[in-house]
């Protein structure tokens, strides 16, 4: 009787680590997708932190133009003031 207690003890405990290694391999393999998602994301903030470069960029080029084509205008202005008196 008491194999059989030794027996029933010994299933459950092969029962338990199997368990254990089961969730173990499952956390494992959720870690490993974790790292992946992690770097996509990565990437995914440096093409965006670059895009947000080149708009900043280009938005003060356009400034600049702006502000010389305002000046450009300015300037033709007065010369049409000038010729009409």
């Amino acid at each position: 009787m008491s194999s059989l207690f030794k027996d029933d003890r010994e299933a459950d405990r092969l029962e338990t680590l199997r368990s254990l290694d089961d969730k173990i391999a499952s956390a494992l393999k959720k870690a490993k997708a974790l790292k992946r998602e992690k770097a996509a994301l990565e990437k995914r903030v440096r093409e965006l932190e670059e895009l947000l470069e080149e708009k900043d960029r280009e938005m003060e080029r356009l400034r600049t133009e702006k502000i010389s084509v305002k000046g450009q205008l300015e300037e033709l202005l007065a010369e049409l003031e000038s010729l009409e008196l």
